[in-house]
């Protein structure tokens, strides 16, 4: 079997920090680096590949078309060789990840797959935080979160996980005593169930259905989406929820009022502090999530 050169590993952990935190200069903090040692040790890997990785202008560097297939073809064996490692290891310890998610996203779409990501990384377990305010709790009591958002705010790193549907769910004898056609006089007389953090998709269904001066007989604030489905289903309400909600629910005595369908303000995210992403709990949690297709 003949001998092969290794790369550089401290040059490749330098290359590698630098595409994922998409910063030189957060790189060399998370290494504990000067910008220019860090510059140093990538130099040294574009020799020993006989590729330029960056374009260096000033004091920032940007990947080349090179570069990105260099790490895309090296990433996917960096993992493997880690959890070659920690297979083979018996110091490393669990890896625990501090997670905030919806009741409802969990329920429906991340615990039916959960049992996947424990096989891939049996190492990592996952404290699930299910409380109020997520998206800004990420980087102190969690290190990242799937939410239910406009946008999320800027700084974090981000990945839109869905586009979706506003859906009025109801009761199916609801929808029948309304009828087939929007009447306005018999909607007001019925009960809105409203997410406390997704206002604006009420407002998105009244101006697609023409009902911008709608007021209805009573709106109902609920800060669970579960709670809701099953409230509508108990014919207490008309819900404004997601189009995937309904469908994974996959309950019969649920309905589309109406089959309208209207673009929804809010899409899942997933967020977490771009350096976060170099913790190996995260950044596992995170790449599964994106290839997994939640």
């Amino acid at each position: 079997m003949p001998n092969r050169r290794l790369p550089p590993l401290r040059a490749l952990e330098a290359f590698m920090r630098t595409v994922r935190l998409g910063s030189a200069r957060a790189a060399a903090e998370e290494i504990g680096l000067s910008p220019s040692a860090l510059s140093r040790r990538i130099s040294n890997l574009e020799e020993f590949v006989g590729k330029k990785l960056f374009t260096r202008a000033r004091q920032s560097m940007q990947l080349t078309d090179e570069g990105q297939a260099f790490y895309e073809a090296v990433n996917p064996h960096m993992e493997a060789l880690a959890r070659a490692v920690e297979s083979q290891s018996d110091n490393i310890s669990l890896l625990r990840l501090r997670l905030g998610v919806l009741p409802l996203f969990g329920s429906q779409r991340l615990f039916p797959k959960l049992g996947e990501l424990r096989k891939r990384h049996p190492l990592l377990h996952i404290d699930i935080d299910t409380g109020p305010h997520l998206e800004d709790r990420v980087g102190d009591t969690l290190d990242a979160a799937i939410i239910l958002s406009r946008g999320p705010e800027r700084g974090l790193h981000a990945v839109r996980l869905d586009h979706n549907m506003v859906h009025a769910i109801c009761s199916k004898e609801v929808a029948a005593m309304l009828g087939e056609g929007v009447d306005a006089d018999r909607l007001a007389k019925q009960t809105f169930l409203i997410h406390n953090e997704l206002p604006a998709s009420f407002e998105a269904w009244k101006q697609a259905l023409g009902l911008t001066d709608f007021d209805p007989a009573a709106i109902d604030h609920y800060d669970s989406g579960q709670l809701m489905l099953e409230a509508a289903a108990q014919g207490l309400g008309i819900a404004i929820m997601h189009d995937d909600h309904l469908r994974r629910a996959a309950d019969n005595r649920l309905t589309n009022l109406y089959g309208v369908e209207v673009e929804s303000p809010y899409s899942y995210w997933f967020v977490c502090k771009p350096t976060a992403l170099e913790s190996r709990p995260v950044r596992l949690f995170h790449d599964w999530l994106v290839s997994a297709g939640l």
